[in-house]
């Protein structure tokens, strides 16, 4: 019954009892083994929470970046768009003319706003 006894190096354990080789063997059932004391449970805890708290300010940083992106795009085609509305004026009517539009929506603009 000496060979039933087998070292971790040692592979083959010889066959199962119900024939089932396929199976990994079971082990003793401990309830106790997976207990922590309640002062490492209170350091992964902290842990856990500075890793969230990290992650939450990345995340955030992240948001920042890409809503400050988004907003440089709209207000670059937003000034296209006005160039263009400027340019088209511009071949109807005359240059200073069309300065002083200019001037006067900046002002409607500048008292809306």
């Amino acid at each position: 019954m000496s060979s039933s006894v087998s070292t971790p190096t040692e592979a083959p354990k010889g066959m199962r009892k119900n024939g089932k080789n396929w199976h990994d063997t079971k082990k003793p059932f401990r309830p106790t083994s997976g207990m922590t004391s309640y002062t490492k449970r209170l350091e992964t805890r902290k842990h856990q929470e500075a890793v969230k708290e990290l992650e939450r300010e990345l995340k955030e940083e992240k948001e920042a970046e890409r809503k400050a992106h988004i907003q440089r795009i709209k207000e670059r085609r937003a000034a296209k768009e006005e160039k263009e509305r400027y340019e088209k004026m511009a071949e109807k009517m005359h240059r200073k003319r069309v300065e002083r539009l200019k001037r006067k929506e900046k002002r409607n603009k500048l008292i809306n706003s």
